[in-house]
């Protein structure tokens, strides 16, 4: 027999649901329709400010195959690609001593508070503000850098930073740099301190030595942190828009157009092939998908023994087949 629900009892399932309703109706109406929409228009030929009818194509990947043999988004995909290694392994390998200097217990540093401030503010500072401030630092003819250079006898007039490529797309790649090292540091820095401190305790006991601790048993007890930081930078430099478009406009020469720039190019900049854009979307999309996917392959979580899931299985299944035979496990 069913049990009678009791007077007065109250279930509170229901109010999870409730409150999360906000959330899926904004998911469903502003991320999952954008999303599907666009997925759907890479296949048609809507271009054009107003379209009368949109067909879908006699061939439906025309669009994405006339994308990945244009020249200029071949062109922005490895601009794309380039500036944020130029700013990621920096900025990575930065945060890891900055993680490694204010999470070693042997070193009392006063003030930490105001140091992690002063170095994660620039990732709160709008990329407008920071993209017409660096504009003014390296402006042509005049500009602070330019007048350090010379005061200092570095150069014997001023450099014209935005016509150089070198330059545009070094500069991008620092103001990248400068923004994100902070946030990145941060992470990494609360996934040390949830590490289990008896293990830097037997590791102190033991006598390693600091850069044995942190190499050995930090980086280690941080893989998933890591993984988080390479998988959400990889998701962010690939989308990287704003301080591209606004700092040079992708110039000079298209040296600092991203693949986002592109996309916003083929939309919105008097070309408005919106199914261009779509297939490259979608084409991004892919590309993050297959990468993300080899990033949490090669940093996935390991048994005890060091063996992956995989490996895992193959060497039970052995043992199982030896045992049958009579062998040793």
């Amino acid at each position: 027999m069913k049990k009678k629900k009791k007077a007065g009892t109250v279930r509170y399932a229901k109010y999870g649901y409730i409150f999360s309703l906000p959330f899926v109706i904004a998911f469903l109406i502003f991320q999952l329709y954008p999303i599907l929409y666009t997925a759907l228009i890479g296949f048609t030929d809507l271009k054009g400010v107003v379209t009368p009818e949109v067909h879908f194509l006699a061939n439906p990947f025309e669009n994405f195959q006339q994308v990945l043999s244009s020249p200029s988004f071949q062109k922005a995909l490895k601009n794309t690609v380039l500036i944020w290694l130029v700013n990621f392994i920096p900025q990575l390998g930065l945060a890891l001593l900055l993680t490694a200097w204010f999470t070693d217990r042997r070193w009392k540093i006063k003030g930490q508070g105001i140091y992690k401030v002063l170095i994660y503010m620039p990732n709160i500072i709008t990329a407008a503000t920071i993209a017409i401030l660096f504009k003014s630092l390296f402006d042509y003819p005049v500009s602070p850098i330019n007048d350090i250079l010379m005061n200092l006898g570095i150069v014997d007039k001023a450099v014209n930073f935005p016509i150089s490529k070198g330059w545009a797309r070094g500069i991008v790649a620092f103001i990248q740099f400068w923004m994100w090292y902070g946030y990145t540091m941060l992470i990494l820095i609360s996934g040390v301190l949830g590490i289990n401190p008896e293990i830097f305790d037997a590791a102190e006991v033991d006598g390693a030595s600091r850069f044995q601790i942190f190499w050995e048993v930090t980086i280690p007890n941080i893989k998933t942190i890591l993984l988080f930081t390479l998988v959400t930078s990889l998701i962010g430099g690939l989308n990287m828009f704003d301080i591209p478009k606004l700092f040079l406009l992708g110039g000079p020469d298209s040296a600092t157009t991203t693949t986002s720039v592109y996309i916003y190019n083929q939309a919105f900049s008097g070309s408005y092939l919106y199914n261009r854009a779509a297939a490259a979307s979608m084409i991004m999309f892919v590309i993050i998908m297959i990468c993300s996917s080899v990033l949490f392959f090669l940093l996935r979580e390991k048994d005890a023994d060091g063996y992956g899931a995989t490996e895992n299985k193959r060497i039970k299944k052995q043992a199982r087949l030896a045992k049958r035979k009579g062998g040793v496990a």
